[in-house]
């Protein structure tokens, strides 16, 4: 596999510095003020465009019914910073840091961690927000709908290995991850995560270089980016240049004051209130998704109509999926495809014959440690972790 040079990276990035390439063609997704342009990014297909600053792009949703590895040009972007020093992301000459409360720094060049033992997993990332823009009432933030997610087989070294390397002193309780975007102006926090050292060092968060059998794209993290499975996007550093072993809790915005949820159960709490106690966002919650019919489709009656979906959840597994084609009166069992792992998308499919009519068709998934979907909408104020019960309408004529 080749290494992306700086020669490549930048010409690849030059249209970056001022616009991608936007034609005519938009999209509407299902809510509110939903119309977005469909727009070209280098190293990328046509994807929906958020914002254009920084580059936020959500997948189409039928991505998905291709196959559970979302292609590398399909993924989703998501960025927090629009300062993005894309004339410094040069392979060759990248550095990581390794500091703070360790015996031996370290200054690390990709050849260097990749010449460590390198694990290879297959894990979704999803952004928090993925699907806000169907929270009722609305929330504040970008509007997305289902596309903010995607599952990759993702290559790279355990950041455990890395960190015995450098030697974390006694008393070191967090690993803080900051990258190369920054904030345009000095008022905006810088974005940087951490997460507790017991979690940092169980062997399976990465420090990744490839993706899907390539280097990361560009606006998916190259050189390097974090890779937590099971957790939520915003852990996912990318440009990663910077680890800090602290010997306390990082308390930054980032952390003390975004990316929470209310500190239950269910993450919820009654719309338009705000909770009394939150926590930082954490483990990807069961979700489940039709693929292969859409909102108000037209289907032929009384034929045989192959259903096909996924279903992912924080990491134990997908148990069962089970789809209903009366409203949520009657439920059958669908098939599960191959097992990737316990943080990948999860295929399923099943037959179906529709009569004549409207079908209100839904699905859910059970996790093997017990978790499922709700049936009816949870909310909080930030709009994060929806996983409600999907529904479908088609019509069998």
């Amino acid at each position: 596999m080749a290494v992306l040079g700086r020669r490549t990276a930048l010409m690849s990035l030059a249209a970056l510095g001022v616009s991608a390439r936007a034609g005519a063609e938009t999209v509407t997704l299902p809510f509110g003020n939903g119309e977005r342009p469909v727009a070209t990014y280098p190293q990328k297909r046509p994807l929906i465009r958020l914002t254009a600053r920084p580059p936020q792009l959500e997948t189409p949703f039928a991505i998905y019914n291709a196959g559970v590895i979302t292609p590398n040009d399909a993924f989703f972007v998501r960025y927090h910073l629009a300062n993005i020093p894309f004339d410094e992301i040069d392979a060759a000459t990248f550095r990581l840091s390794v500091k703070g409360a360790v015996k031996s720094p370290l200054n690390l060049s990709l050849a260097d961690l990749r010449a460590m033992p390198a694990t290879e997993i297959v894990a979704v990332n999803q952004c928090s927000g993925n699907s806000r823009g169907f929270f009722e009432p609305r929330v504040a933030g970008g509007q997305a709908g289902n596309g903010l997610m995607g599952n990759a087989r993702w290559r790279g070294t355990p950041l455990k290995g890395v960190l015995d390397r450098a030697g974390v002193n006694a008393g070191a309780v967090q690993v803080r991850f900051d990258g190369m975007d920054g904030p345009v102006i000095p008022e905006t926090p810088d974005f940087a995560k951490a997460l507790d050292l017991d979690h940092a060092r169980d062997g399976e968060v990465m420090l990744a270089w490839a993706m899907n059998g390539a280097d990361l794209p560009v606006l998916n993290g190259f050189p390097l980016r974090l890779v937590v499975p099971g957790y939520y996007g915003t852990y996912w550093v990318k440009h990663l240049n910077e680890i800090t072993v602290l010997d306390k809790a990082l308390d930054n915005f980032w952390m003390a004051a975004a990316y929470r949820i209310p500190d239950n159960d269910c993450a919820c709490v009654p719309a338009g209130t705000a909770p009394a106690k939150t926590r930082p966002i954490g483990r990807l919650n069961t979700r489940s998704f039709l693929t292969s019919v859409t909102d108000g489709a037209r289907v032929k009656a009384d034929a045989d109509m192959a259903v096909k979906g996924i279903a992912f959840d924080g990491g134990s597994g997908i148990a069962r999926v089970e789809i209903s084609s009366d409203g949520g009166q009657a439920w059958a069992a669908a098939t599960l495809g191959e097992d990737l792992g316990k943080y990948s998308f999860r295929a399923f499919q099943t037959t179906m014959r529709l009569a004549p009519g409207t079908h209100k068709m839904l699905v859910r998934a059970t996790a093997k440690d017990g978790g499922a979907q709700p049936t009816e909408p949870r909310w909080n104020p930030a709009g994060y972790m929806r996983n409600v019960v999907e529904t479908v309408t088609v019509v069998a004529v």
